[in-house]
């Protein structure tokens, strides 16, 4: 009983589909008609520039002289007091961790506090290490030697 009313259906159901994707395809849309054409306003010449008489100078060119000038690519503040400075004058005072890393805190014999980081160039000697409780600087040697290396601990809390 089944088999007599699936035919009709499935015949049904491909007449539907076909008699729909019939009615899309369809023809070329119409064309619009042709739209009103509007002259262009005319175009004006545009004045060319007069040449430069041959009875005037012409500029001089300019040089820059640096003469008594600083560098402008020259950090301001490093001043002679830093580069005076010797790595076996400073005591380290604490060191201290961020989200950049640790930093040293150092103090000069003048009293004057630096902060520095691996790299950090200061007096004879760059910074090379640092660990929570001491910072290594490698100290540029006099002579033929190469650098040596110097570390500062933290004193011992009591």
């Amino acid at each position: 009983m089944k088999s007599r009313t699936a035919a009709p259906r499935l015949l049904l159901t491909i007449g539907l589909v076909t008699a729909t994707l019939a009615g899309c395809g369809g023809g070329a849309p119409p064309t619009p008609p042709p739209a009103a054409v509007t002259p262009a306003p005319p175009v004006t010449p545009v004045a060319r520039p007069k040449e430069p008489d041959a009875g005037k100078a012409a500029l001089p060119a300019i040089a820059y002289e640096p003469k008594g000038r600083r560098d402008p690519f020259t950090p301001i503040f490093l001043g002679k007091d830093n580069a005076a400075l010797s790595v076996t004058a400073v005591k380290l005072t604490g060191v201290v961790g961020g989200r950049g890393g640790l930093m040293a805190l150092v103090e000069g014999p003048d009293g004057i506090g630096y902060i520095l980081k691996p790299g950090d160039a200061l007096g004879d000697g760059r910074v090379t290490g640092l660990t929570p409780n001491s910072v290594t600087f490698a100290v540029a040697a006099r002579g033929s030697q190469g650098a040596t290396s110097l570390t500062l601990r933290l004193p011992e809390q009591q």
